[in-house]
């Protein structure tokens, strides 16, 4: 060997061991999960606020807790990012008197599942129907849906809520005087950078965007300072909102059209482009359903809507290079009015939550095909909203 040779074959060997010790140590899969529901508590229900399950991801084994809190109308729920606290929109229209709903946080005991009330706060307007973590689990973000508003409140280092650090207010309408007399805000989530607030109003056809200054909790206000917002068709309702893990698009789901609509993000201004929009119905379906949950899989090929009527989950395949989407299947939920799904951390396993016949089913994902099958599986939750997993080992 050549001294020349020699050198390069050194300096390729040590570049190689620099990059294994770059890598630090191996990522942590986790097997053990809680498994939390948020329900509605209303007159009829006979839900009490939050239950919550043990679930084993290696064997799909599931053991319900029980009521986890006590709480009213706990409808959608999100995981503090450090595990130890869990928080809920409370969908009430009067809080102490304000026409307001509230938040709640919650400490997460890690040995039986149970949690307990830190605090509450008023959302700051009526019904909030949305709630979600900015990328440093500093602030949460809470969507009004009968206020038509949008509010971010401080996480404390032991898990409080602060007062609210930013308000937006909406205004205006949309064409359907029935449901879009008003703004009504359905989401409010972070893109994947972190810079903007990406909020979806079905009384505006609109899904809004804000610049969020995560040093403040603070959001831009005037349209000369954000991006201009996506608009639907009109009369379509956008709902909620699924980033692809490659941070390149966007797909929001359109609640009284039952459409998806995908979109190309632009991460240096934040702005959506529309490249499809695509009906979340079979062709053959004639009657009234509303769309309302979408999520992407992990792997980035597929993506997931619920049809409330229909009473499905379709499944589309997307297009890696354009962002499209191609419908596969359209596959019952073996119940009425399925509000929301999640699909568990390992991609494999989809828990769809009917509302309104009071269980859970769970379905295997198949990873090559992206299509769903019931595995037997069933929980009984009086009326389920929410679904959020915390991994506990």
């Amino acid at each position: 060997m050549t001294k020349s040779l020699r050198r390069s074959f050194l300096s390729l060997a040590t570049f190689f061991l620099l990059s294994i010790a770059c890598l630090g140590a191996p990522v942590k899969h986790h097997t053990k999960y809680f498994v939390y529901v948020g329900t509605y508590t209303q007159e009829g229900s006979e839900s009490k606020g939050i239950y919550a399950y043990r679930f084993d991801s290696a064997t799909a084994r599931l053991v319900p807790i029980g009521l986890a809190a006590e709480s009213t109308n706990p409808s959608f729920l999100v995981v503090h990012p450090n595990h130890r606290f869990l928080y809920a929109v409370n969908e009430v229209s009067n809080y102490q008197g304000e026409k307001s709903g509230a938040v709640s946080a919650f400490a997460i005991d890690r040995a039986t599942g149970k949690l307990t009330l830190l605090n509450q706060v008023a959302s700051r307007g009526g019904d909030p129907c949305y709630i979600s973590f900015d990328k440093t689990g500093k602030y949460v973000l809470v969507a009004n849906y009968a206020g038509g508003s949008v509010a971010i409140f401080p996480v404390m280092d032991d898990g409080r809520l602060g007062e609210a650090s930013a308000f937006i207010q909406h205004s205006g309408h949309g064409t359907n005087p029935q449901r879009q007399e008003a703004p009504h805000a359905h989401s409010v989530d972070l893109s994947p950078d972190n810079r903007f607030a990406l909020v979806d109003d079905l009384g505006l056809d609109e899904t809004l965007i804000y610049r969020f200054d995560s040093t403040k909790g603070s959001l831009a206000a005037g349209p000369q300072s954000n991006p201009a917002p996506a608009k639907a068709e009109p009369g379509a309702g956008p709902r909620h909102l699924a980033f692809h893990p490659n941070g390149n698009f966007a797909y929001v789901i359109n609640e009284m059209a039952s459409a998806v609509s995908a979109f190309r993000y632009d991460a240096t201004t934040g702005e959506l482009k529309k490249l499809q929009t695509i009906s979340a119905l079979p062709k053959t379906f004639s009657g009234h359903s509303e769309a309302a949950e979408i999520q992407v899989h992990p792997s980035g090929k597929f993506l997931y809507a619920s049809n409330r009527g229909q009473d499905s989950i379709v499944v589309f395949a997307i297009d890696k290079n354009m962002g499209t989407l191609t419908p596969i299947e359209y596959v019952s939920t073996k119940g009425a009015n399925p509000r929301h799904f999640e699909i568990d951390p390992t991609g494999s396993l989809l828990f769809a939550a009917n509302e309104k016949s009071d269980n859970i089913v769970v379905f295997h994902v198949n990873s090559q095909t992206g299509r769903l099958t019931p595995t037997g599986k069933v929980l009984e939750v009086a009326q389920p909203v929410c679904i959020k997993f915390v991994p506990v080992d």
